[in-house]
């Protein structure tokens, strides 16, 4: 199993529940492009338009820092033969706006991207975004999935599980990730009687004529009508 099967088991379960934020945001790509947040169609409130009009006009991330993150986003969750990387599902986009709309995670993040930048410059002389992909790998391997942390490691480490957690959470509840998964919501299913091989062990069967007023599939949209006497006519 790969990594992005590893976390899709993970996720699939606990999706209808709602994973690891509150409040996530289905227009995040919209906004971005500059649609005003009164404009958007997901059952806002009037209070909660307002809340996310200031959160979008306060930028947080600078240049260098979204970049970061991008990088990020996309060693987390790389693009695969059936599906986008996480970048081409908007992910970035929605940290952007999560670290604005929840500021507990502002300085972990800022002081993550500051930590992963000294450690890259420490090891090769040069930032994250601009190490070699075997670089940047490299350092993540020490801080993803530690054997063993150290002092030294820890910020990084802490840094590292918040970010893989918003790049799951932006992903798995983009359409693309939902996609993904193959996740299907509540679909109604078709029922088509008791089984007969159960019907003949208990030495039971239907009534032809209920059978057909209430098991034909043709009839599934048709409202049931009953007498004065609580017989189904149809």
């Amino acid at each position: 199993m790969d990594r992005r099967d590893t976390f899709k088991s993970m996720l699939i379960g606990g999706l209808a529940g709602g994973l690891m934020l509150q409040g996530c945001v289905a227009d995040v790509k919209e906004k971005k492009n500059g649609a005003p947040a009164s404009s958007g169609t997901y059952g806002r409130t009037e209070k909660e338009k307002a809340h996310d009009a200031k959160v979008m006009s306060e930028p947080f991330f600078t240049d260098h820092e979204m970049a970061t993150v991008a990088v990020l986003c996309d060693l987390i969750l790389p693009a695969t033969e059936t599906a986008v990387s996480a970048t081409g599902a908007g992910v970035p986009e929605f940290i952007s706006f999560i670290v604005r709309d929840i500021t507990a995670h502002q300085l972990p993040i800022r002081g993550g991207i500051m930590w992963l930048d000294h450690q890259s410059i420490k090891l090769f002389e040069r930032y994250f975004t601009d190490s070699t992909v075997d670089q940047q790998k490299q350092l993540l391997d020490q801080i993803a999935w530690p054997d063993n942390s150290t002092p030294e490691l820890e910020p990084g480490i802490k840094f590292f599980n918040r970010m893989r957690n918003l790049v799951l959470t932006g992903y798995y509840t983009s359409k693309a990730g939902i996609d993904d998964l193959g996740y299907q919501g509540n679909i109604p299913t078709v029922w088509d009687g008791v089984p007969q091989a159960v019907l003949d062990k208990h030495g039971l069967a239907y009534d032809e004529a209920w059978l057909a007023k209430c098991v034909d599939q043709e009839k599934r949209n048709v409202l049931a009508e009953w007498d004065e006497e609580g017989n189904l006519i149809s």
